[in-house]
Parts: structure tokens; C-alpha cells; sequence
């Protein structure tokens, strides 16, 4: 599953992210991670940024909520989110996949 409920009740996201895409966007769930696509190149920390970026968005919560905890310098990431439940972060998910 890409996505469980920590001990903290926070959620952690498995992603993995795909960047010099030609846009932004959810591709699908492979190997249980959530596949991300990201027009920015992985350079300086720019994929992160825009990573979380896409995610309060889509998910419609402050930047602040978010924090890579895992593969920071990787494209296999752990994401903690807080101020979502772990409900409503599936149908969202789910709703961009359709």
C-alpha cells in the first residue's frame, strides 16, 4: 500500500518520482508506491520542492504539512503528511488516477 497512519496518526506516503516529465501529474500505483511525474530535473533540491508543491495542491493543505523523511536524493520516497485523513488522501488520489 502506498500510503499508511503512522504511530503519530500522521500519514506516510511511498513515492516515487519520475522528474524532467513533460508535466506534472499522478501516473499510477506501481510495487506499492505512488508514481509522481515532475517537470523539474533533480537538481539542487527542485523535484522536492515542486514534489511538495504538487501535493499540497492536490490535496489542498499548507506546504508545511509535508516532510520528506526518506530518499531525499533519491526517487524512492517516504513523505509525512499531517492535516488529511488517510481516507480522504486515497479518494484524492483515487480521483486523479480515473
Amino acid at each position: 500500500m502506498y500510503a499508511t497512519t503512522s504511530k503519530d496518526g500522521q500519514i506516510l506516503l511511498k513515492i516515487k518520482v519520475q522528474p524532467n516529465s513533460s508535466k506534472n501529474g499522478i501516473e499510477k500505483v506501481e510495487n506499492g508506491l505512488l508514481k509522481i511525474k515532475l517537470t523539474s530535473p533533480p537538481i539542487e533540491g527542485r523535484a522536492n520542492k515542486d514534489l511538495i508543491k504538487f501535493l499540497s495542491k492536490l490535496f489542498s493543505i499548507p506546504k508545511m504539512n509535508f516532510e520528506i523523511i526518506q530518499g531525499e536524493k533519491s526517487r524512492i520516497k517516504t513523505v509525512k503528511i499531517s492535516g488529511i485523513s488517510l481516507e480522504n488522501l486515497i479518494k484524492k488520489v483515487d480521483g486523479e488516477l480515473k
